[in-house]
């Protein structure tokens, strides 16, 4: 297949949950992955919580068998719905990043099928750069087949939750921060209300965690885990039914629905980890004009600027259902793998806001010269520049993905449009 690929090249795609088009690739071929085995099948090592899983199994099914043998995934993403493959490719942040980095960091080894049809095997010991190459290389240095990573041992399937409001974004940040307790939770992530204006600019609702112990859990089967889509969005929604007075509707309730006092509570893994795969066809609500998400991070130092882009945000009245802010740790060894230490905001917004692609190109401006960088697994909008600025070390991953691929059968839309493949 791949040597008949033509110009416009192959790309493997795994259960489509990339927001952009790192997996489609018009006019070109798209390498559907299997949820079964491709030369090697799912196991489980319980007595060291090694995983081996082929690229294209998803993590609902790895949770499915691993959590009631008492071991989680190392790192999720707000959706259990992404392959093993997709983790690597997108190199995956969750809640616990400043506490255990990104997907990448826990994978022992994986095989990448080449363009010319070798299989080589990669770790960070064996064809090193190879493989962070591959970490975060959007599957343009070729198909991972199968995968080895570490997963993280918990006593139940449940999650000690602390939440609370807090006022405004100085609170926020205050909360998070790396001089205060933000760094003995695992897991922290704080809602942010893009909406408020003045003295409640920012304010947000911030969850923090971690697994529970047997004892915190409760009685019966602690490890029980069933997760289910509780409800289902209407069959026809239309476009403005998120819209900024819904919206900042909603965004009272919840903040006046959590305590204003830091409150502890048990939640289920799904509860917790991935609200929205419990509302079959959440996506719908936007209408037919659909959404995008936007994802950007700027460095520790630049509190400043991620205040202005929250203010720009809020003054022009951008209504956004899911605003989440996280606090990121240290960079891993991957040139193109979006976390590095810093503050990441990620934002659900209609694809038909008036003046957004306006917004955006500003907000985009800020982050840059912030030495802050974008997430390619959720762009859709920046230019070819924004990636070169935003990663340093693209020249390296480009020499590294050329050796692997020097005839560039691999590409996609999102390769094209950004020029990924393009030197200078």
């Amino acid at each position: 297949m791949v040597g008949s690929a033509g110009d416009r090249g192959v790309i493997a795609r795994g259960l489509g949950r990339s927001y952009g088009a790192a997996a489609q690739n018009a006019g070109g071929q798209v390498l559907m992955m299997p949820g079964t085995a491709v030369g090697r099948p799912y196991s489980l090592d319980t007595s060291t919580g090694i995983v081996t899983a082929p690229a294209g199994m998803s993590l609902d099914d790895v949770l499915r068998d691993s959590v009631p043998r008492g071991w989680f995934v190392p790192v999720t993403p707000g959706t259990r719905f992404v392959t093993v493959g997709g983790a690597i490719a997108s190199d995956i942040h969750g809640k616990n990043h400043h506490f255990d980095g990104s997907f990448g960091q826990h994978v022992l080894a994986m095989r990448v099928m080449l363009s010319s049809g070798d299989v080589v095997t990669l770790s960070p010991q064996e064809n090193p750069g190879w493989f962070w190459a591959t970490v975060g290389g959007m599957g343009l240095t070729g198909v991972i087949l199968d995968a080895e990573f570490r997963m993280l041992p918990v006593e139940s399937s449940r999650v000690r939750v602390e939440t609370e409001r807090l006022s405004g974004f100085d609170a926020v940040v205050a909360a998070m921060s790396t001089d205060g307790d933000d760094a003995s939770y695992r897991y922290s992530v704080s809602w942010v209300d893009l909406v408020a204006t003045g003295k409640s600019m920012g304010r947000g609702v911030l969850t923090r965690g971690d697994h529970a112990t047997a004892a915190e859990a409760g009685g019966g089967d602690v490890l029980a885990y069933d997760p289910k889509v509780r409800v289902a969005a209407p069959p026809w929604v239309p476009n403005q039914l998120l819209n900024k007075l819904s919206i900042k509707a909603f965004n009272e309730l919840w903040f006046r629905k959590a305590p204003a006092r830091r409150h502890v509570g048990i939640e289920s893994i799904p509860a917790f980890f991935h609200p929205l795969d419990g509302v079959r066809g959440w996506n719908t609500l936007y209408g037919t004009q659909g959404f995008i998400q936007y994802q950007f991070i700027v460095p520790l130092s630049q509190v400043e600027v991620l205040r202005k882009v929250i203010e720009a945000f809020a003054g022009q009245g951008v209504a956004s259902f899911l605003a989440v802010l996280k606090r990121m740790g240290p960079a891993n060894e991957a040139p193109m793998s979006f976390p590095t230490e810093g503050w990441t905001l990620t934002l659900d917004m209609a694809a038909g806001i008036k003046g957004l692609p306006e917004l955006l190109a500003r907000v985009d401006t800020m982050v840059l010269d912030a030495g802050g960088r974008h997430y390619l697994a959720k762009d859709s909008h920046v230019a070819p520049l924004a990636v070169r600025r935003g990663y340093p070390q693209f020249g390296e991953w480009l020499r590294a993905r050329d050796e692997m691929d020097p005839a560039r059968a691999w590409n996609s839309d999102l390769a094209r449009r950004l020029g990924l493949l393009e030197r200078g």
